[in-house]
């Protein structure tokens, strides 16, 4: 599925060489572990936004899980429907088929354009807020920024996410 969520891998030009990885807050970093590990089990080999999404779900109690007002087994189903409506929508019946998980490998697993997009715009989101790591609400901020027909966009609304509402919660809450 093309993604609506387009940008560069690296932060804006601030002169230093630094990766957006390097200002990631545990957090974070957990975020991304997370979904790498989302796309491992649905048996895809690149990280989408989708991922990321799932990612942010993995800590319960987060900011970020609290202002989405979602859980991660109604996003992962809500995912699965997504992804089984799209498989016959060309005619693919998928009924009792199951991906296997894409094994472990020691290759670094790649992202799709609309996921790397969603990197440096998190990074826009911690200076606009005057932060100085990327947290998962900055990873989430930046992710419901995606415009359909971006996997993530389409999962949020699958899931009835209220973009705005989301994002006025977190910004309060930063207040």
């Amino acid at each position: 599925m093309p993604s609506a969520c387009h940008g560069n891998r690296r932060t804006p030009n601030t002169g230093s060489e630094t990766t957006v990885f390097e200002q990631f807050a545990t957090g974070a970093r957990a975020a991304v572990t997370s979904a790498l590990e989302e796309a491992r089990l649905r048996g895809d080999r690149r990280i989408g936004t989708e991922h990321l999404l799932l990612g942010v779900l993995h800590e319960p109690g987060s900011l970020a899980v609290r202002s989405l007002g979602t859980d991660l087994e109604a996003a992962r189903t809500a995912l699965d429907v997504l992804d089984r409506s799209a498989l016959a929508a060309i005619g693919i019946d998928v009924q009792g088929v199951e991906r296997p998980p894409v094994p472990v490998s020691r290759k670094r697993t790649p992202f799709t354009s609309g996921a790397r997009s969603v990197l440096p715009r998190a990074l826009v989101e911690v200076k606009k807020a005057g932060g100085r790591r990327i947290t998962p609400e900055h990873l989430l901020l930046a992710i419901l920024d995606c415009e359909r027909p971006d996997p993530a966009a389409e999962l949020m609304e699958q899931l009835g996410i209220d973009r705005a509402a989301v994002r006025e919660r977190i910004r309060q809450a930063d207040a």
